[in-house]
C-alpha cells in the first residue's frame, strides 16, 4: 500500500511517535564595525548594542518605500525608544534628526559583496546551511523521516504587514527558548533547549500537528512549525480538501436551488443569507469573518461588507441590474467589480440598503458562524471557503476543456494551460503589482522577436534562391540543398511563434498573480491527468517544491481523471 494509504488512526490521533531537534534559533546580533557610524543631529553617536541591533533593522530598509510612510516611521521611532537607554532617550528626541545612511550603505556593500564570492566560498556557506538543514529540518514521525516546513525562528526586525496595515513599523522581537512551546512524543528524546536557556514547556499532545510554538508580539498570534508540505500528514490533509469540494459538486445544484428560493423568504435573515451565498458562490469572494478594530487594516469580505462597498445601477454599460463592488479584500488587495446580477438579488440589495449609513453593515443580520453552520446542515464539511475551491477547480477544469487544441505543439498547450489558469485566478481575484523588471524583460523578449524576424526573411530569401538554382541546373545537389534551407526555415519559424507565444503570455500576466491558485485552490489531479492527456512534462507546470507537495496527485491521477 502507498504511504498515502496507511492505516487510519483514531479520531483526532495525529501521530503516534514524534521526535524532533527543537527549532533553529536565528544567530545573536553581530555589532557594526568600529568605522561604520550613527549619526544624530550631524554628530556620530555610539549607540548600545540593544538600540544599535533596531537601528540596523530600520537602516536595512532605507531604500523600502515603507520608511516614507508616516505611521512605520512613527511606530518604528516609539518602539525603538522604549528599547534604549535613558541616556539614549535624553538625546534621541527626533526621527528627523537621525541618519542611518552609513548603517544602509554598510550592508548594501555587504550584500554586493557576498554576490561576487568566489565559487569556493559560496559551496561552503551552502554546505554550511545544508548541515543545519539536515540537522534540523526533518523529525521522525511514524517511523517516516518527514521534512520540517520552517524550522528557523523568525529574526527579529520591523513588521510589514499587508496593505495599509496600522502596525507596520512596529519592532517584532526575537524569538527565544523561554518563549516556544515544544511538542513531541513522550518516550522520544526530547529536545534539548540552547545552554543556558530553557524551554516555556514541553508537552505530548497528538491530537494537533505542531512541533513547535510561540506567541509573536505584535499581533499576538501564535506561530507554529509545521511540517513540510510534501509530507504524509500535510498531502492527506490537501487530498481531503479537494475531496470536500468535489463531494459539493454533486449537491451545488441543490444549494442554488435553495439559496434561490430563500431571496423571497419572509425571514431577512435567510435574504440575507441567500444573497451572501449567491455571490460567495458565483463570484469566489471570502466568506469575510469579523475582526477587531484597530489591530488590523481595514480589509473585508462578503458577510462583512458595508453599505459604502456597494454601488446599484439598474442599467450600466448596456446591462441590467448591475453591482459594483469596490473594497480591499485579504492582504489590502483591493476587489473591483461589475457584476449583472438576477433581479430578485437586485431587489433585495435595494431592501437592505434602505435607511441606513454608508458604514453600516450590508448583511447587518449575518455572520460567518450563522452562515457556515447553515452549510454544515447541507453537506458535512461544507463551509463557504469550500466553495471558492469547488469553483476554482472546476473552472480550471472546464477551461482546460475549451481551451486546449490537441493538435498545438508543447508551447501552444502550455499558453493554454496558464490562460485556464489565469481565469483562475481573475476569478479569485489573484492580482499583483506590474514586477519591476517587467518592462525591460519585456523589451528583452522583443528585442530577442526582432532579431528572429530578421533571420526568418533571411532564410525565406535563402529558400527562394536555391528554389530557382534547382529550376535552373536540375541538380540533384540542388534539390538537397532547397530541403535543407526549408527545415531551417521551419525551424526558425517555430522558434518564432514560441518566442510570440512567449511575450503574449508574459503581457497577460503581467498584473495576475498565478501561484496562489495553483498551491491553494486547485485540485492537483486535474494538472497532472491533463498533463498524461496531453504528453506534458509535469515538470513544465509544477517546479520541484510543488511536485514535492502534490506527490499525492501525481502518484493517483490517471489521465482521465474528472474533478
Amino acid at each position: 500500500c502507498s504511504r498515502w494509504e496507511e492505516e487510519k488512526k483514531e479520531d483526532g490521533v495525529k501521530w503516534m511517535q514524534l521526535e524532533h531537534r527543537g527549532p533553529y534559533f536565528v544567530p545573536p546580533y553581530e555589532p557594526l564595525p568600529k568605522d561604520v557610524h550613527f549619526y544624530y543631529d550631524g554628530k556620530p553617536l555610539k549607540l548600545s548594542l540593544a538600540t544599535e541591533e533596531i537601528a540596523t533593522f530600520y537602516a536595512k530598509m532605507l531604500d523600502h518605500e515603507y520608511t516614507t510612510k508616516e505611521i512605520f516611521q512613527n511606530n518604528f521611532f516609539h518602539d525603538w525608544r522604549k528599547e534604549m537607554t535613558s541616556e539614549e532617550q535624553e538625546i534621541i528626541k527626533d526621527l528627523d534628526k537621525c541618519d542611518f545612511g552609513e548603517i544602509h550603505k554598510y550592508f548594501v556593500d555587504k550584500n554586493e559583496a557576498r554576490k561576487v564570492l568566489p565559487k569556493e566560498e559560496k559551496q561552503k556557506l551552502k554546505e554550511e546551511a545544508e548541515k543545519i538543514q539536515e540537522e534540523y529540518g526533518y523529525c521522525i514521525l511514524d517511523g517516516h523521516r518527514e521534512k520540517i516546513g520552517n524550522f528557523k525562528t523568525e529574526p527579529p526586525g520591523l513588521f510589514r504587514g499587508r496593505g495599509e496595515h496600522p502596525k507596520m513599523g512596529m519592532l517584532k522581537k526575537r524569538i527565544m527558548p523561554e518563549d516556544v512551546i515544544i511538542n513531541c512524543s513522550k518516550d522520544s528524546k526530547i529536545p534539548e533547549p540552547p545552554e543556558g536557556h530553557k524551554w516555556k514547556e514541553v508537552r505530548f499532545d497528538n491530537t494537533v500537528t505542531w512541533l513547535a510554538s510561540w506567541t509573536e508580539n505584535i499581533q499576538n498570534t501564535l506561530k507554529y512549525i509545521m511540517l513540510n508540505p510534501s509530507s504524509k500528514l500535510k498531502g492527506e490533509k490537501d487530498w481531503q480538501k479537494y475531496e470536500v469540494a468535489r463531494r459539493l459538486k454533486d449537491v451545488v445544484h441543490t444549494i442554488r436551488a435553495q439559496y434561490r428560493k430563500d431571496w423571497k423568504s419572509k425571514e431577512i435573515k435567510k435574504r440575507q443569507r441567500a444573497v451572501a451565498l449567491y455571490f460567495i458562490d458565483k463570484l469566489a469572494l471570502r466568506a469575510g469573518n469579523e475582526k477587531e478594530e484597530g489591530e488590523t487594516a481595514d480589509t473585508v469580505g462578503c458577510c462583512s461588507l458595508r453599505v459604502e462597498h456597494i454601488q446599484l445601477h439598474p442599467q450600466l454599460d448596456g446591462q441590467e441590474h448591475v453591482v459594483e463592488f469596490d473594497f480591499l479584500g485579504k492582504d489590502s488587495i483591493r476587489y473591483y467589480n461589475k457584476v449583472s446580477v438576477e433581479k430578485p438579488v437586485f431587489k433585495n440589495l435595494q431592501l437592505f440598503m434602505k435607511n441606513k449609513d454608508p458604514t453600516d453593515d450590508l448583511f447587518d443580520h449575518l455572520n460567518t458562524t450563522f452562515l457556515n453552520k447553515h452549510l454544515q446542515h447541507l453537506m458535512d464539511g461544507l463551509t463557504a471557503k469550500v466553495f471558492r475551491t469547488y469553483n476554482a477547480s472546476i473552472t480550471l477544469q472546464e477551461q482546460l476543456k475549451a481551451l486546449t487544441n490537441s493538435e498545438d505543439n508543447v508551447a501552444g498547450k502550455l499558453l493554454s494551460y496558464n490562460r485556464a489558469n489565469r481565469a483562475v485566478a481573475i476569478l479569485c481575484n489573484h492580482q499583483r503589482s506590474i514586477p519591476k523588471t517587467f518592462a525591460r524583460s519585456m523589451q528583452v523578449l522583443q528585442e530577442k522577436i526582432d532579431a528572429k524576424k530578421k533571420q526568418v526573411e533571411e532564410a525565406q530569401e535563402e529558400v527562394k534562391k536555391a528554389e530557382e538554382e534547382f529550376k535552373d541546373t536540375k541538380d540533384p545537389k540542388a534539390e538537397l540543398n532547397v530541403e535543407k534551407k526549408k527545415k531551417l526555415l521551419k525551424r526558425l519559424e517555430e522558434q518564432l511563434a514560441k518566442m510570440n507565444i512567449q511575450a503574449t503570455d508574459k503581457e497577460e500576466n503581467k498584473q495576475i498573480a498565478l501561484g496562489t491558485s495553483k498551491l491553494n485552490y486547485l485540485d492537483p489531479r486535474i494538472t497532472v491527468a491533463w498533463c498524461k492527456k496531453f504528453g506534458i512534462p509535469i515538470e513544465r507546470i509544477y517546479n520541484k517544491t510543488q511536485r514535492e507537495k502534490f506527490a499525492w496527485a501525481i502518484d493517483m491521477a490517471g489521465e482521465d481523471f474528472e474533478f
